[in-house]
């Protein structure tokens, strides 16, 4: 019995991916998962190689998981993931301490890999990315509260600051019926919250059905019986159709939660970024979706310090994200990519102008934020139990997402309540990202 041990960094994507490894070592019986990275004799790390934090954050994990091999019970380490895929020649020369190396298009050989790289043999390697999700694939979800459900792979968008059109490749959609059958299954073990990923889930279907084909997806996948809140992520706003919002509208399962990545609202930023649209034509999309869902709740990201950002550009930053009162938002400082056409564009910002830019941002939106929340103390609102600790448990709404969203208390106090239920909950307090509640019915 092979123990192994496999640790997921990154974004929800390579989640999904790690579900599916776990899926295959699992189906047979030579493997067996365990948590204690010291105990295990192959330590598996899906890595991200996006920007540049993220590879520093790989490359510091694949080092601890070598220096096991001296230390603990680790006889063989391998590397998978958008690392590999990107870097794997670099890694190979640079680390060579590495027992084998696969990309994202054949991590579904983990476990031949594995076992060859046990007996000494070289092994694994990268092939063209665009690997075949299918509802048939063995998948070890890893949660009873949600699950993100992978819809296409690969981006036709080519932002100028992005690598994942080098990494992933192009659109490689799924099919409505391959996607409705792996949601039939997520929905037969239980979890009631479907999250929908893709590197920009407005383009899932325009590279086998002519157009976007998320509207008619999310159609089918609200009748799924035991599926009670669909959640859409990654969804560039130049792409939004009035038939989305129409589905988002009318269809009590979907959430309304609309994550809109705009990254920047100067049309001079906006262009050198190779993004679609200027700021007039987001903000009637914005004005859209509130005036049709009234209760919507919008996230977007932006990025601070683009080159050729200058102080004008960044006050119109600042005035639109102040205009538009964004529900949630996150802000990261621009990381030159090699490889990418933004990695030579000049002037460049000042690391510590990128930083102060991004706290800016970030100050602004946590009083937004604290707005919002208050507006919400009194009310009763949908939540989903994540977790519990000593004295709470930690709930979700349906405005939320896990992980970067706000998170809801709610006192345990002698109540029994089940994780991955759904409740109805009065909000009590109200912080700048979290809440506590109250819960008015212990019934699910």
């Amino acid at each position: 019995m092979i123990k192994y041990s496999l640790m997921t960094l990154g974004c929800p994507k390579n989640e999904v991916d790690s579900q599916h490894m776990n899926g295959f070592l699992r189906g047979e019986k030579d493997f067996k998962y365990i948590d204690d990275f010291k105990e295990a004799e192959v330590i598996i790390i899906n890595t991200c190689g996006f920007i540049q934090d993220a590879k520093e954050e790989s490359i510091e994990t694949i080092l601890t998981a070598l220096s096991y091999k001296e230390r603990y019970n680790c006889k063989s380490v391998i590397v998978t993931g958008c690392l590999t895929q990107r870097y794997s020649e670099e890694l190979k020369k640079d680390i060579p301490e590495i027992d084998a190396i696969l990309g994202i298009s054949n991590f579904d050989e983990i476990a031949s890999v594995i076992k060859e790289s046990l007996e000494g043999k070289e092994t694994g390697g990268i092939e063209e990315a665009g690997f075949n999700y299918s509802s048939t694939l063995p998948r070890e979800l890893d949660n009873e509260v949600y699950a993100y459900l992978k819809i296409a792979e690969g981006c036709n968008n080519n932002c100028t600051y992005c690598s994942i059109p080098q990494i992933r490749g192009r659109v490689k959609s799924r099919s409505i019926a391959d996607v409705k059958a792996e949601a039939e299954k997520i929905a037969e073990s239980g979890i009631k919250e479907l999250i929908i990923i893709a590197q920009d889930t407005t383009q899932y279907g325009v590279d086998i059905y002519g157009r976007s084909a998320l509207a008619p997806l999310l159609k089918q996948l609200a009748e799924i019986e035991d599926i009670k809140w669909i959640r859409v992520l990654y969804s560039y706003p130049e792409f939004i159709t009035e038939e989305l919002i129409e589905v988002f509208a009318k269809k009590d399962k979907i959430c309304n939660y609309f994550d809109l990545p705009i990254q920047h609202s100067s049309e001079k930023i906006r262009k050198l970024m190779n993004r679609k649209g200027n700021e007039k034509d987001i903000a009637n999309i914005i004005n859209k979706i509130r005036n049709k869902i009234p209760d919507a709740k919008l996230r977007t990201s932006l990025i601070t310090g683009f080159p050729g950002e200058s102080e004008e550009d960044f006050e119109q930053l600042k005035s639109f994200v102040k205009k538009h009162k964004f529900d949630r938002l996150g802000v990261f400082e621009f990381s030159r990519e090699e490889g990418t056409a933004a990695y030579n564009f000049e002037p460049r910002v000042l690391e510590n102008i990128k930083s102060e830019r991004k706290e800016e941002i970030m100050q602004l939106q946590q009083e937004i934020s604290l707005a919002k929340n208050k507006e919400l103390v009194g009310k009763t609102i949908e939540v989903i139990i994540e977790d519990q600790d000593q004295d709470n448990y930690l709930a979700r709404s349906r405005y939320d997402s896990p992980e970067i969203d706000n998170q809801i208390y709610i006192p345990i106090e002698g109540k029994e309540l089940q994780i991955g239920e759904i409740y109805q909950a009065v909000i009590k307090e109200a912080f700048h990202y979290d809440l506590i509640g109250e819960i008015k019915d212990e019934h699910a």
